[in-house]
């Protein structure tokens, strides 16, 4: 992935010799995320959306592939706006899989399409895709206490309920084992190893 103009690079931002969860590994792009984004509680609706789509597309995927092409989908899914989305139609379908700096699963593009469409009912109904996640948690993240990453579960029994509650309301592409990684990514949940920088650190703004 290409990083926008904006983008602060790791150099930019945090020493790159801190203690980290080891899966951000030495990719500079993975140790950004892992340094600015995962586990920050995350409340914007569009960029909500964005974490939606991009946690169905990565489904049997590497995180990292997705973060590669993160700059691709926010111009091809123009800017995650789900009031646009909701309205791609079969030829804009074929002119996304003809874009080569995406992920290409029409199955994927197609719950991006049908995601969008229920965000809008969702927001309609509950005022905010911020209320309908976050009440789930009491507005407050969860902190976990994870000496290793290695005792992190794929899916917990409140990513059960919350992938129970998307599919109910009409999300697809978003069972609980993406649902867990999507609470994780949102900061719904912290997972960050205690014995990581960011575990209990104050958390940058997004």
């Amino acid at each position: 992935m290409e990083m926008g103009t904006n983008a602060k690079r790791p150099e930019d931002s945090t020493p790159m010799d801190l203690r980290r969860c080891p899966w951000a590994g030495p990719d500079p792009l993975y140790i950004q995320y892992h340094d600015t984004e995962w586990g920050v509680p995350l409340h914007d609706d569009i960029r909500l959306f964005e974490m939606i789509v991009l946690e169905s597309m990565q489904s049997g995927l590497s995180w990292i592939t997705v973060l590669r092409k993160r700059d691709a989908f926010r111009r091809a899914f123009l800017g995650f706006d789900a009031e646009q989305i909701a309205t791609f139609d079969q030829n804009r379908i074929e002119s996304l899989m003809a874009n080569p700096d995406i992920i290409r699963n029409r199955a994927k593009i197609n719950a991006a399409i049908v995601n969008a469409r229920t965000a809008l009912r969702v927001k309609e109904k509950f005022g905010s895709l911020d209320l309908f996640f976050w009440r789930l948690v009491d507005f407050k993240p969860i902190t976990n206490h994870r000496k290793t990453y290695l005792e992190v579960p794929a899916k917990t029994d409140l990513s059960e309920k919350l992938a129970k509650e998307c599919k109910s309301a009409g999300f697809i592409f978003f069972g609980p084992i993406v649902a867990y990684a999507f609470m994780q990514a949102v900061g719904m949940v912290n997972d960050h190893e205690t014995g990581c920088f960011r575990f209990g650190a104050p958390m940058p703004g997004r």
